[in-house]
């Protein structure tokens, strides 16, 4: 079978976005989800500089994933804070533990 680079990063992308949804499945820890989302997210990124490869338009492409990645740096800070004071205040960061809390 004949690879070229571009079906490599097609199968790359596949490998990610396969690898960020089996872990987010599986996964009951806070921090490990955050790392999912950033698979997936990076599964994303390329997936627009692949897509802006493909049309002819490279710079739209990047210019997206750049603005994505900013974002996600957010999220993962976001998410990251929030799970530091999830384990401070009720000692746990086992979402099913967490999700039965009342209040």
């Amino acid at each position: 079978m004949n690879f070229s680079p571009l079906n490599i990063i097609l199968i790359g992308i596949a490998g990610l976005l396969g690898v960020g949804f089996y872990g987010l499945l599986i996964t009951r820890n806070l921090i490990k989800v955050v790392m999912m989302l950033q698979i997936l997210i990076k599964a994303v990124v390329l997936a627009l500089i692949f897509a802006g490869k493909v049309s002819g338009n490279l710079g739209l492409g990047q210019s997206t994933a750049a603005t994505v990645i900013v974002a996600d740096t957010i999220v993962a800070v976001v998410g990251l804070a929030l799970a530091v004071q999830v384990r401070r205040r009720f000692g746990t960061l086992d979402v099913p533990k967490i999700s039965t809390l009342k209040g």
